[in-house]
């Protein structure tokens, strides 16, 4: 079967990676996709958001499957088209993917079926969002309503930093028209962990957890990025935490996407914060996460199609799951500058060298190729992965593969796997 891959990063390289070990693919598209991909699939110049684009491509070059990796296609309605041209495609609706791109609708939601978050407040005007903050406790959450790559949430510590985030995003529109409403939440202390599960609206299954670095600078300092760093299993979500977020958190979604008439069938993220009180939703994605499935998909025993397929079929149930019993931890290798202004076109050495290395997968984000060289071409360039007996052999494979490659102003964290507090 022929299977194309909507999107060009990261995530999309991982995708395609594991799809191309599935007995029943014999052809891989992706569009836009990157310098790496284009080793393993054929890349077309389609943007991930020409909705009639890559649907008219599907058609005219019978794809059997299109897998609709990114947030924005999802958020626009491209299964919806698919769906309708009778094309087979992975991922939810966009009456479904709105779990994502309105930050209200999912804390309403959420707020309704009684599944736990964080207090919160929406605005969409800054004087009462000013008012509201005048007196609240601090630090305090101010998010983006919308889809703004992974960065549209400002903790701010005092009043002063809250008003300017305020400002920032719903007058200088950092976040474009993802700032149009705000939600401002409850700041809780604890330990974010990630949970990918798929779910075809009658049943979910979770995949194995991970932890996500989001900060650019070692310690969790700076500015958010969409990731700079990922690991698998995460050090504290036990058997316990399991069995509560089922109960108390992913069953309930899943049932509330239903009875919203919204059913939701795909990869349903869920990024969780394990708390003192207990734990929480901080957000959903409708997507697989980046770099997080840079980790989880490594330790997938098995076959991705055949349960992507299950699951557009509505028979996930029928399916066994299983996973590695190895860690995985990926480190992201970005340009010097991300996730502000940074160069383009530098020359990438040492991925090879880096492959080389035991159990280790050099995931392209932001790369082009030419001739048999890669360049730079976005801000996180490199997701270097590696699987290792235990989370720390994990990373100190990982790191040491980095420590193999280089290009111009190259920049990583040097903490990924570290517990984080």
């Amino acid at each position: 079967m022929k299977v194309l891959i909507v999107g060009g990063g990261g995530r999309e390289h991982a995708l395609a990676h594991k799809i191309s070990q599935s007995k029943k693919v014999d052809k891989i598209y992706c569009a836009p996709g990157n310098g790496g991909i284009s080793q393993i699939a054929e890349c077309v110049d389609i943007k991930a958001t020409d909705i009639k684009g890559m649907a008219d491509f599907a058609q005219n070059a019978g794809i059997d499957l299109t897998v609709v990796a990114q947030d924005d296609p999802l958020a626009l309605g491209m299964v919806d088209e698919f769906e309708k041209r009778g094309l087979a495609a992975f991922g939810p609706k966009k009456d479904a993917a709105i779990i994502e791109s309105s930050k209200v609708f999912s804390k309403n939601l959420m707020k309704k079926y009684n599944i736990p978050t964080a207090d919160y407040m929406v605005f969409d005007n800054k004087e009462d969002a000013a008012s509201y903050l005048a007196d609240k406790e601090y630090p305090i959450v101010i998010k983006a309503e919308g889809l703004a790559l992974g960065k549209g949430v400002i903790i701010a510590q005092s009043y002063d930093e809250a008003k300017n985030a305020v400002d920032r995003i719903m007058d200088e529109r950092i976040f474009g028209n993802a700032g149009d409403r705000i939600v401002i939440e409850q700041f809780l202390s604890g330990t974010e962990v990630s949970v990918l599960a798929f779910t075809d609206g009658n049943v979910i299954i979770p995949m194995v957890s991970a932890q996500d670095h989001k900060k650019i600078y070692d310690g969790d300092k700076g500015p958010n990025t969409g990731g700079m760093g990922a690991f698998s299993p995460s050090r504290i979500y036990d058997r316990e935490a399991e069995k509560y977020c089922m109960e108390k958190i992913f069953v309930p979604t899943m049932r509330a996407m239903n009875a919203e008439g919204r059913k939701f069938k795909g990869v349903l993220y869920f990024g969780l914060i394990i708390t003192d009180k207990g734990i929480f939703v901080i957000e959903y994605n409708c997507r697989f996460g980046d770099p997080e499935a840079q980790v989880v998909l490594p330790r997938l025993k098995g076959d991705l199609v055949e349960i992507m397929l299950a699951l557009t079929e509505e028979r996930l149930s029928d399916v066994t799951i299983q996973w590695d019993n190895r860690a995985a931890a990926c480190v992201v290798m970005a340009s010097g500058g991300y996730p502000g202004e940074y160069s383009k076109n530098l020359k990438i050495y040492g991925i090879e060298q880096a492959e080389k290395c035991d159990n280790v997968t050099v995931y392209h984000a932001g790369t082009k190729k030419a001739g048999n060289d890669f360049y730079t071409s976005g801000g996180r360039v490199l997701g270097v992965s590696a699987l290792g007996d235990t989370l720390d052999e994990a990373v100190k494979k990982a790191y040491d593969a980095v420590g193999r490659i280089s290009f111009e102003n190259a920049y990583y964290r040097r903490d990924i796997g570290n517990p984080v507090k």
